[in-house]
């Protein structure tokens, strides 16, 4: 069994001028993401290994949630394959974890996401919303064998508002 906590990052700044890569959170993004991982504590969800896009809005997303769910830095890395909108490159990433991980968390970007969700779950989600949480559960023992899973949680920022 292997279980996927897929998190698009939370709501980034249009207000500077810098490349997309590098646009930070705006405050709405920042309360997001400590609302919704401070909440997910409760949860006591087991994680093995986070991955996040390098992507400041990503990146900025993921420490939150990391600091805030107490997981170990250690476990985080950045992947630039993951600053990705399409969605094939989040697939070839999930499918390339080593089996020994089984609770993967994943940072990245919309569409990609959302697609994620809904060729992969059993729950159709019009759009994971800005710091948006969906969890969903693999009958199987090698992430290079990802098929349809069961969308086991949602959670989304208005759920807690």
């Amino acid at each position: 069994m292997k279980t996927l906590i897929l998190v698009r990052h939370a709501k980034s700044s249009w207000k500077h001028n810098v490349i997309d890569h590098e646009r930070p959170l705006n405050k709405r993004g920042q309360n997001d993401a400590e609302i919704v991982s401070k909440y997910l504590k409760s949860s006591d969800l087991k994680i093995d290994k986070v991955l996040s896009s390098d992507a400041v809005r990503a990146k900025t997303t993921a420490e939150a949630f990391v600091l805030n769910l107490e997981i170990d830095k250690n476990i985080m890395d950045l992947d630039h394959n993951l600053y990705d909108f399409s969605g094939y490159n989040l697939i070839k990433t999930i499918k390339d974890i080593d089996a020994s991980v089984n609770n993967l968390m994943v940072f990245g970007h919309n569409h990609a996401i959302t697609d994620f969700v809904n060729t992969y779950g059993d729950k159709p989600i019009d759009n994971v919303p800005t710091c948006g949480v969906t969890i969903i559960d693999f009958d199987i023992d090698n992430w290079a064998d990802l098929n349809s899973g069961k969308t086991v949680y949602t959670l989304f920022p208005k759920d807690l508002k």
